[in-house]
């Protein structure tokens, strides 16, 4: 047992280096193997442990910015949380291993697995999807054909064809057909690199997004959040004079990111007066990043449309607000006044708009920050219409960590998975102009100020992955729950089976024995 436990750290390890800071995503498949070999051959109860191991592991790695940047308490509990989903997986394993073509029950399994810890407890966490890895990868061009949760589950099926080739290596026996499908699955994942996904654009419009930066700490945009506006609507401002002088071209709209404005700018008189500076001095409308009250107990994160002739008007409202980031779950049972929970003194509505919105004749498909990792947001906006994709977000809490690059590399992959432009304002890093193979277009430093003017391209067809919606994830999880069912009754067979064979007081399998 103990090489075992051995194993699934160093696999969840592996895999956690497939992710941003390292970023060496060829790690993939053998963290996903190392989990496989790991918990092969286990009872239940034993299997759990290790890939609650594997999860401890991985999770607590991947996320350590929150460590440093929200701070221990949440990185603890946020990593219990999300190991569990790991030791569950391995709670599964052995009832999965008894069927036929096990990697496929296995992959599928995992895959439904990230997409419950992604959707649940309240909001979820998607953060450590396998197919979040993959972005300069040449299996990446896939995202528009089968979508993140497809490649997730291709790129895991890699993974556990390859344990299985080591186990066959160590048996000397039946490796013909792990071999061949394995052959068979990577041949699949790099046919779009030979053939990508042709998007073709309907028209193109001029997008500047403003990254005003922050004054003071570069990690708290509350230390002077009127300072906050003020470097936004300057930047505006400035860009209306280049604009003017012929030094840029003139955008068809305005970018701001998240939290522009950390007050209601319907109710403050100072930010309402600098945002109508900064629309008026540009002259095309401004789609603000701000705060709007929801009475006394309740805030809106939202995408404001200010148009310089009509003022503000259409919104988009953030879907998915972190829990205990941006609000506090079940308060009316418990209040936390104490640490950062205590600044939380509103609890955030979660928005359900599914049509994009309307910003200069042009439709786009908005998102706030984390809503950019969850499948729902872009997809839904897109099935109604959108031609564009905007992110608005505010990473300042994580400016001295990896998260920015961990999010941006989910940005360019929500790109892609789109088959849409993308562009995307923070208000010190990192913004960006990002095309449709992910591309980086135009990137703006962190903790600087910038404004990137850009020409994108408007797309109305819609990515097969788009179209497939949800359907890929609510396979996985029936193709699970019918593997679980199956497997046990063959677990339970096999275990009946041995006990009925064993002396009195003998083991009842011999798995019992294997550690």
């Amino acid at each position: 047992m103990p090489l075992r436990l051995l194993l699934a750290i160093g696999s969840g390890l592996l895999l956690a280096a497939s992710f941003e800071p390292l970023a060496l995503p060829y790690l993939l498949p053998f963290g996903v193997a190392g989990f496989a070999l790991a918990t092969s051959g286990l009872r239940v109860r034993r299997a759990g442990l290790v890939g609650l191991v594997f999860g401890v592991a991985f999770y607590f790695t991947h996320i350590e910015w929150m460590r440093r940047s929200i701070g221990p308490d949440a990185w603890l509990a946020l990593s219990t949380i999300e190991s569990l989903f790991y030791g569950l997986l391995g709670l599964a394993v052995p009832l999965l291993r008894r069927l036929p073509a096990w990697p496929l029950w296995l992959a599928a399994a995992w895959t439904a697995m990230e997409g419950i810890r992604s959707t649940w407890p309240f909001s979820g966490m998607p953060w450590g999807r396998v197919s979040f890895a993959v972005v300069d990868t040449p299996v990446a061009p896939a995202a528009p054909y089968v979508g993140l949760t497809g490649l997730s589950f291709l790129v895991v099926l890699t993974g556990f064809l390859l344990a299985t080739l080591v186990e066959a290596a160590q048996a000397r026996t039946g490796w013909r057909a792990p071999a061949l499908g394995l052959v068979a699955v990577v041949a699949l994942l790099l046919v779009p690199t030979v053939r990508p996904y042709d998007v073709d654009t309907t028209g193109s419009v001029t997008v500047a997004a403003i990254q005003g930066n922050l004054p003071g700490p570069a990690n708290n945009i509350l230390w002077d959040h009127r300072q906050v506006t003020r470097n936004h609507v300057d930047r505006t401002v400035e860009l209306a004079e280049d604009v003017a002088a012929g030094d840029v071209p003139a955008p068809d709209f305005v970018l701001w990111p998240e939290n522009a404005t950390a007050v209601d700018p319907f109710v403050d008189a100072e930010v309402n007066q600098g945002i109508r500076e900064a629309v008026a001095a540009v002259g095309v409308p401004v789609v603000v990043g701000g705060l709007a009250d929801d009475g006394t107990e309740h805030v809106l994160n939202q995408g404001i449309v200010w148009d310089p002739e009509s003022g503000p008007g259409d919104r988009y409202t953030k879907q998915h607000p972190v829990p205990y980031g941006e609000y506090i779950p079940f308060r009316d049972i418990w209040n936390p006044e104490f640490g950062q929970l205590a600044l939380i003194s509103r609890d955030m509505k979660s928005g359900t708009r599914t049509s994009p919105l309307r910003v200069a004749g042009i439709e786009i498909a908005d998102a706030i920050c984390f809503d950019v990792a969850y499948d729902d947001v872009a997809r839904d906006q897109i099935r109604e219409g959108a031609q564009l994709l905007t992110v608005q977000t505010s990473n300042a809490s994580f400016i001295f960590t990896n998260q920015i690059e961990q999010q941006f590399a989910i940005t360019r992959l929500r790109a892609m998975e789109s088959a849409r432009w993308l562009v995307v304002a923070s208000p010190n890093g990192r913004s960006g102009v990002i095309a449709p193979d992910g591309t980086v277009v135009a990137t703006a430093d962190p903790r600087t100020a910038a404004t990137l003017v850009e020409e994108v391209g408007l797309v109305d067809q819609v990515s097969p992955a788009v179209r497939l919606g949800a359907l890929p994830g609510r396979m996985f999880t029936v193709l699970s729950v019918i593997g679980l069912v199956y497997g046990a009754i063959a677990y339970r067979r096999r275990r009946d089976h041995a006990g009925s064979l064993a002396p009195a007081g003998g083991p009842a399998d011999e798995e019992a024995h294997v550690d």
